[in-house]
C-alpha cells in the first residue's frame, strides 16, 4: 500500500468523512482527498505530522516500511533489526553480566564509518554484538569508556532504527543513550542523548515532546558551553527545537533557534562530535530541510546553492542534501529532470537510504505520476522499478 491508501485506509476505520479528518489535521479537504488518490504527494513532513496527529498514529504507521525485493542489503538490514532490538533490551543498566574486557573502540569506529555510509545492513549486522560488549564492559575496570562508548553507540543505533522505519525500536536505543549517560554524570553525553530522544520522538510523531525534549537539552548545556564537544551538541539541539517550532507553527521561535545554532556553528567549525558532524555546512542542511517543509522549495533551493557539498564530510549528508533538492525541484515547474537527476545520485551514493526512504520514494511516486501517458525517461522508470513502484 502507498501512503495514500493507508491513510484512506485508517480514516475509513474511523468512520471519518474526509472534511472532519482534513479539518483535524488543518489542511483542505481538497488537498487531503488528492492524498489519499495519490495525485498529491506527501513528502512534506510537516503535512504528514499532522495528518498522523489527526488519524491518532505516527508517520511511520502511514509512510510504512517497503523493502523492494531487489535491494538485498536492505532487506537484510531489517531482518537483522529484532537481534538489535533484543540487545537493546538486554542492554540495562547496571549490566548483570560477568565483566567483560577493554572496550573495542575500532568495532565502535567501524559502525559509526558504517552508518555514515548509510550502510545500514553492515551497521546492523555489528550493533548488537557491539551493544552487548559495551554493555558487559560496564562492569569492568573501563567502566567509564564503555560508558561513553555505550552512549555513542545507542545513538547511532537509534538513527539507524529511525532511517530505517523502526521509531518505537529507535526511542528504546535513545532511551539506553539516556541511562548511559546519567550514569557518567556527563553533561555533554546528557545532551547527546537528548538529542536522540528528541530526534526520536519527532520520528514517532511526538513534536511537542521532540521539541520540549531538544530545548531542555539546550538549556542545559548553557552552563557547560565551554566543555569539549558542548558547543556542538548545543547547535544540534537547537536545530532540531528551530524544526520541531516551524512544524508546529511557531516561525519566530524557529528562527531564534535557528540563530543560535549559526552562531554555535561559526565557534566550531566543521566539528567531529560523538558522530553528529555538526558545523556551518549541516546547520546549512538543516534550513533548507526546515524550509522544504514548510512549502518554500524556492527559498529551500536558495539555501541549496550555499551548500558547498564538498565540505559535508560523509556521504550520509551528501545524500540528505540530494534527496532535498530533488524534492524542491519536483515541486517547481520544469522541475523534473533536476529532481531525477539529484535522486539518482542520491541512489548511487546510498541505495539503501533511498529505497527505505519514505519521502524519496513519494517523490519518485509522483514523478512517475505526472508522466501520465507519456513515456518516462529511462532513468525515472529505471528507479521505480528499483523502488517497486508501478
Amino acid at each position: 500500500m502507498e501512503i495514500g491508501e493507508r491513510i484512506r485506509e485508517r480514516r475509513l476505520l474511523r468512520g471519518w468523512s474526509i472534511r472532519h479528518a482534513a479539518d483535524r489535521a488543518g489542511i483542505s479537504h481538497a488537498s487531503w482527498s488528492r492524498i489519499e488518490r495519490g495525485l498529491q504527494a506527501l513528502d512534506n513532513r510537516f503535512v504528514l505530522a499532522g495528518i498522523a496527529t489527526a488519524l491518532e498514529c505516527s508517520p511511520a504507521d502511514l509512510s510504512g516500511t517497503p523493502s523492494p525485493a531487489g535491494d538485498r542489503r536492505l532487506a537484510a538490514a531489517r531482518a537483522g533489526v529484532p537481534a538489535l532490538r533484543r540487545a537493546l533490551i538486554d542492554a540495562g543498566l547496571p549490566a548483570d553480566t560477568p565483566p567483560a574486557a577493554t572496550p573495542d573502540r575500532l568495532r565502535v569506529a567501524l559502525v559509526r564509518a558504517l552508518r555514515h555510509r548509510c550502510d545500514y545492513a553492515g551497521a546492523v549486522a555489528q550493533l548488537p554484538g557491539l551493544i552487548r560488549d559495551l554493555h558487559a564492559a560496564t562492569a569492568g575496570p573501563d567502566r567509564r569508556m564503555a560508558l561513553r562508548l555505550l552512549c555513542e553507540v545507542t545513538s547511532g543505533a537509534a538513527t539507524v532504527l529511525r532511517s530505517l522505519g523502526y521509531p518505537a525500536d529507535a526511542w528504546l536505543g535513545a532511551d539506553r543513550c539516556r541511562a548511559a549517560a546519567i550514569a557518567t554524570e556527563d553533561p555533554v553525553l546528557l545532551g547527546l542523548a537528548a538529542y536522540a530522544r528528541a530526534g526520536a520522538a519527532l520520528n514517532c510523531g511526538s513534536v511537542a515532546r521532540g521539541r520540549t525534549l531538544a530545548a531542555d537539552g539546550v538549556r542545559d548545556l548553557q552552563d557547560h558551553l565551554a566543555a569539549p564537544g558542548a558547543a556542538a551538541i548545543t547547535g544540534a539541539l537547537a536545530l532540531t527545537v528551530a524544526y520541531a517550532s516551524r512544524c508546529l507553527g511557531h516561525p519566530d521561535d524557529s528562527a531564534g533557534y535557528a540563530d543560535e545554532a549559526r552562531r554555535m556553528a561559526r565557534h566550531t567549525g566543521e566539528a567531529i562530535v560523538h558522530g553528529l558532524y555538526f558545523g556551518p555546512a549541516n546547520v546549512n542542511l538543516w534550513l533548507l530541510w526546515i524550509e522544504l517543509n514548510d512549502g518554500a522549495p524556492g527559498r529551500a533551493l536558495e539555501i541549496a546553492s550555499a551548500v558547498d557539498v564538498t565540505a559535508l564530510p560523509h556521504s550520509s549528508r551528501v545524500v540528505y542534501f540530494h534527496t532535498d533538492v530533488a524534492r524542491a525541484r519536483a515541486e517547481l515547474a520544469g522541475g523534473e529532470p533536476d529532481a531525477v537527476r539529484h535522486l539518482m545520485i542520491a541512489e548511487r551514493l546510498a541505495p539503501q537510504h533511498v529505497h527505505a526512504c519514505p519521502v524519496a520514494r513519494e517523490t519518485t511516486r509522483i514523478l512517475l505520476g505526472r508522466a501520465g501517458r507519456q513515456p518516462a525517461s529511462s532513468a525515472l522508470r529505471g528507479l521505480g522499478e528499483r523502488m517497486r513502484i508501478a
